[in-house]
């Protein structure tokens, strides 16, 4: 059987069902080719002195490793030049960087976290790269207003497409520009991502939940007793037994997730009052990418996708997956 690749499946959208236009096309197509060059560097680890921190914190007051550094600088220079963008926002950064004056500038803003997972870059556990695209707001002549950080500010909603690369066994490309979520797989022989998980459905039901559990002295009521219930088994509530799994690593974990079905949960605490992943980067590509799978994701009192961002590195409460059980655990915090 033929394979489709990732360009074929973009053009079709573009030409045959008219869901994106060439801009777009040719920004995704781009952001697919920045992640080939970060999975090569992640691939080869150690021998490329890929491991190993920079000593030197981010925005987020996190210490960052080597390969985030490489791994944002890939991603700016491949995609400030191509006229697909107005300006590029990264997790790694404190403010959104316009196109430079002298490339002309597109009709898009793109959100990313650069390596999401690479406190487990030393010791060989798969990390990734996520990445929201958004529509540069208009003002009143018709004019793109000015790409600061309130352009970058809507609600998930607005997101016209959003995805994700997993770096590990193999590299995966998981896509959705609207019309559910495909997953592509990195043929190293010919370096081209090929149509292998077609339409991702998420089971509605599931007996698999991920979550931190050292957390738990810090986690609200409600996320307790769900947590409570599903480690009673067939003997508790639920009437079933359950299995945790927890590669903290958000792209490994939403993609298993995607594959057989699960509950993710990275819940506001005591610590962290507001929740611990970014609304912008991680949350909203993660919340359209699971919701065109079939699957639901909530911050426990809201649809993320409905959140009104106040702040670029804004930071939320993350319940993403199977239908049903995230309906429950929103249930509870209804109560």
């Amino acid at each position: 059987m033929k394979r489709i690749t990732l360009t074929q499946f973009l053009v079709a959208r573009q030409r045959d069902k008219n869901l994106i236009n060439a801009d777009l096309r040719l920004l995704l197509e781009t952001i697919a080719r920045a992640c080939k060059g970060i999975s090569t560097r992640v691939n080869k680890g150690a021998l490329a002195d890929g491991l190993g921190s920079t000593e030197k914190t981010n925005v987020q007051g996190e210490v960052q490793k080597k390969l985030d550094v490489l791994s944002n600088e890939i991603l700016l220079e491949a995609n400030e030049w191509g006229g697909n963008l107005a300006a590029l926002a990264s997790e790694e950064m404190d403010n959104p960087r316009p196109i430079p004056t002298h490339f002309p500038r597109g009709e898009y803003l793109l959100l990313f976290d650069p390596l999401d997972g690479s406190s487990n870059i030393d010791v060989n556990i798969s990390v990734g790269t996520i990445f929201s695209i958004l529509r540069c707001p208009r003002v009143a002549s018709g004019a793109y207003c000015e790409p600061d950080e309130k352009a970058f500010l809507q609600p998930g909603t607005s997101q016209v497409a959003a995805g994700f690369a997993v770096y590990g066994p193999t590299t995966l490309f998981i896509l959705t520009v609207g019309d559910g979520t495909h997953g592509f797989t990195l043929d190293r022989e010919t370096f081209t991502f090929v149509l292998t998980h077609p339409d991702i459905r998420i089971p509605v039901d599931t007996q698999e939940f991920a979550i931190n559990v050292s957390n738990m002295r810090r986690w609200e009521p409600p996320v307790k007793r769900y947590i409570d219930e599903c480690l009673a088994g067939t003997e508790g509530p639920r009437g079933k037994d359950f299995n945790m799994r927890w590669v903290a690593s958000m792209v490994a974990d939403v993609f298993r997730v995607l594959s057989r079905g699960g509950i993710f949960m990275y819940p506001r605490d005591a610590k962290n009052k507001d929740g611990r992943l970014r609304l912008m980067y991680e949350a909203n590509p993660m919340a359209m990418i699971v919701e065109q799978a079939g699957g639901a994701a909530t911050d426990g009192a809201k649809r993320i996708l409905e959140l009104q961002p106040g702040g670029l590195h804004q930071r939320v409460a993350v319940v993403l997956g199977s239908k049903n059980e995230v309906e429950t655990v929103a249930r509870y915090h209804r109560k």
